[in-house]
């Protein structure tokens, strides 16, 4: 699951939200696939049952569930997360996660990336301030946290 939002404030007395997107543009958001907003540790998913769109990085939005401006109150300053595909075409996203190696030594932080096409690489800022290139592919990957925006990879050897 991958960030995409916060909860920045209730919209009305109904159980309407603002939305404040963070890495993604509203219009990334598959409004047929659930939201996850985390409660005592766990994901709970909610559809979206009404939209509309504030500016270029916010919308006003209605979850099912959220049916008063109490229950809407209760979820402000939380993150909304969703199952997204990297977006190839904006990898940005991940700009600032910090890179770990499948031994849990830091690398570094992902400080861009380089679309080569079908092979898109990271570029890492390692502590030294040098930067290297890693392949950002399934096959490498072990894990991505968006609550600790953290990457662990699978780094072949001869990379670092």
């Amino acid at each position: 699951m991958q960030k995409i939002a916060s909860v920045l404030r209730s919209d009305g007395t109904d159980g309407r939200i603002l939305l404040g997107f963070q890495g993604v543009s509203p219009d990334e958001i598959d409004l047929e696939e659930p939201v996850f907003i985390y409660d005592d540790g766990l994901p709970v998913p909610y559809f979206v049952s009404e939209w509309t769109r504030r500016g270029n990085s916010k919308a006003i939005c209605r979850l099912t569930g959220l049916r008063s401006q109490e229950d809407a109150e209760e979820i402000v300053g939380r993150d909304v997360y969703a199952d997204l595909e990297l977006d190839e075409d904006d990898p940005s996203a991940l700009e600032g996660w910090t890179v770990l190696s499948e031994t849990g030594a830091k690398v570094g932080e992902v400080s861009g990336y380089e679309d080569i096409p079908g092979n898109l690489c990271l570029y890492v800022r390692t502590a030294d301030g040098s930067e290297v290139l890693l392949p950002f592919h399934d096959d490498l990957l072990i894990s991505a946290d968006p609550d600790t925006e953290t990457l662990i990879l699978r780094i072949p050897d001869g990379l670092l």
